[in-house]
């Protein structure tokens, strides 16, 4: 028997800790794309632009190592997080209660602020009921992941958050992506593949995260009627952000919140907090609350961010005028963009605003030449979009000031082809 040689990379392998060795197989088994791309970007002298430190609330502006600068992503869409109502009514309740709900709400208990907050929603939606959660992304993976099985079939928009994607593998149930914002390939679908499962969801979102643009939620609704299915509606982005008082997609339309079996949100946007809910029928709340393990085997919401998440919402509905500034200046923004020849793809012109650049290197060294220029705004790249659609992600809030959006916007317009050169020139001479 030949014996193989050892190589060094073999060599190296042998001497790691099995608990490196179990990590780096897991890193051997992904794309490691993005890691791809950052060692690229470091060759090229392209900082690592993710995990800057923010010294203050992050608003319009916020200060990083000292220095001021133009803030496009954060998701504080109506410009109150650190109202001093909020911070008011955070310190009175931690006084109280502290800072932790010290374990699941079934053992330990609930809270005042727990329920206050999930009847505010409830009313808001005009539905039964709703149930809290500790994290967003746990919502819809915790819900969807208890409520359906393999018997079932979950029909999602090919754009849907991880956090959908993820709650219908968990599921277990037969899960048929139709292409984004496309209700004819929907209903294509639920031709062929409605028939064969016991029950069915069609899921889609309020305001899409990636690409800024709304679903046709009527004829979702009409579908959801004829083939006899549930519906959940991931309104993340759009609570706080369309209709005129910001109470989202179903205002946008005047759709019967009825109509939607699920209305999902993430409370990290507009309401300043963190966590999730979902509203809908007090049976529906009950069964979640008393199975979902997301809720069942997770800590209560600290009470001082449910009390935080509630006086968002109040001063959202007291003050309008929050929402049609958001409104304006996103209009405004998509406006300018297209005066400059910049790509907003599919954006509609509510909050979220994409500057489609193509390649992903390219994105990164765009978003970098602005960080110098002052301007913080991140690349989204491959795999999080698909290869070819990176881009830089706009959020807008309704403290941006038309200024604000032209200052950036030029600075884009300028920098853009000299990362293109950079990118390109860097290619040629290591092909």
């Amino acid at each position: 028997m030949i014996k193989k040689r050892s190589s060094p990379a073999d060599a190296k392998k042998a001497r790691l800790p099995e608990h490196e060795g179990h990590v780096s197989a897991f890193r051997a088994r992904s794309k490691l794309s993005f890691d791809r791309l950052v060692e690229m970007g470091r060759k090229m002298g392209m900082e690592n632009p993710l995990f800057a430190c923010h010294e203050r609330a992050a608003k319009a502006t916020s200060l990083i190592n000292g220095k001021e600068y133009l803030n496009f992503s954060t998701y504080d869409y109506l410009g109150i997080n650190a109202h001093p109502e909020i911070t008011d009514v955070v310190t009175e309740v931690a006084r109280v209660f502290g800072t932790s709900s010290g374990a699941s709400r079934l053992v330990g208990g609930e809270r005042p602020q727990h329920r206050e907050l999930e009847k505010c929603f409830a009313e808001l939606y005009g539905v039964e009921d709703c149930i809290v959660y500790v994290s967003g992304h746990a919502t819809n993976v915790s819900t969807m992941g208890f409520l359906f099985s393999a018997r079932d079939a979950i029909f999602h928009d090919g754009l849907a958050h991880n956090s959908l994607i993820q709650g219908a593998r968990l599921s277990g149930a037969s899960r048929y992506s139709y292409a984004h914002n496309n209700c004819d390939d929907l209903e294509e679908k639920l031709k062929s593949h409605r028939s064969a499962h016991k029950r069915a969801v069609i899921v889609t979102e309020g305001l899409f995260s990636m690409d800024g643009n709304i679903p046709d939620l009527p004829r979702i609704v009409a579908l959801k009627k004829k083939y006899d299915c549930m519906l959940l509606v991931d309104e993340a982005h759009s609570l706080g952000v369309l209709g005129k008082t910001g109470r989202g997609v179903r205002e946008h339309y005047g759709i019967d919140s009825t109509e939607v079996d699920m209305w999902m949100s993430t409370l990290s946007k507009a309401m300043c907090g963190c966590g999730g809910f979902i509203a809908g029928s007090r049976e529906l709340v009950e069964h979640l609350k008393y199975g979902s393990p997301g809720f069942v085997f997770s800590v209560g919401m600290p009470p001082v961010i449910a009390a935080a998440c509630r006086k968002a919402l109040e001063i959202m509905l007291r003050e309008p005028e929050r929402v049609q500034r958001l409104q304006r200046v996103s209009k405004y923004f998509l406006q300018y963009a297209k005066s400059k020849s910049l790509d907003t793809g599919s954006a509609q012109g509510y909050a979220v605003l994409p500057i489609l650049v193509g390649d992903s290197m390219v994105t990164g060294f765009l978003s970098t030449a602005l960080f110098k220029r002052g301007i913080y705004v991140m690349p989204v790249t491959f795999p999080a979009v698909q290869e070819g659609t990176a881009r830089l992600r706009f959020f807008l809030s309704s403290v941006h000031e038309e200024e604000h959006v032209r200052q950036a916007l030029d600075a884009v317009a300028e920098e853009m082809s000299k990362a293109q050169s950079l990118v390109e020139q860097y290619r040629r001479e290591h092909e």
